[in-house]
């Protein structure tokens, strides 16, 4: 069902596509958008147990296009170095192609918040509870689950020479 990577000797294994997802603080969600066009759309994100989850206003594009069409691809790209005087670029990116579902209850939402509240303000507990507290009890977001069908990861072809991705 899904494309094999054409440069094969460049793909990261699974376990490490899944921790660049993981690590990373934002990626690029891809949907089919208006009038068919690809709508691209950068989000901070978490990854865990093979989903994807992030948040978003009640009302938009992304939730447009996702209730026309749940399938969505999502990228990360977890280094990018310009290395000019090899005219090359060391990188590392991973793509995940999935089904996005809208998540409105609020028992859920207050999970995925939490999640993503531990990822991006560990620091600051109580703060962050007071805010998914009040943004709940507003009633003002919703969260997208993905799951990840299939996961591709990849990187510089310098990087596999070195024997080091």
């Amino acid at each position: 069902m899904f494309r094999k990577m054409r440069r094969q000797r460049q793909q990261l294994t699974d376990e490490k596509a899944e921790l660049l997802l993981k690590e990373a603080s934002h990626g690029v969600l891809g949907v089919v958008g208006d009038n068919g066009y690809p709508y691209t759309v950068p989000v901070n994100h978490v990854y865990d147990n093979g989903k994807i989850y992030f948040h978003c206003a009640k009302s938009g594009h992304k939730l447009d296009a996702i209730k026309s069409c749940d399938k969505v691809s999502f990228c990360v790209i977890s280094k990018s170095d310009v290395i000019p005087s090899e005219r090359a670029t060391d990188y590392l990116s991973v793509i995940a192609f999935g089904k996005a579902k809208i998540i409105t209850d609020s028992e859920e939402i207050y999970r995925i918040s939490e999640l993503i509240g531990d990822k991006f303000s560990s620091g600051y507990p109580e703060e962050t509870e007071k805010e998914i507290n009040d943004t709940i009890r507003a009633n003002a977001m919703y969260c997208v689950e993905i799951t990840v069908e299939h996961i591709t990861g990849k990187c510089a072809l310098r990087a596999v020479k070195k024997d080091t991705p």
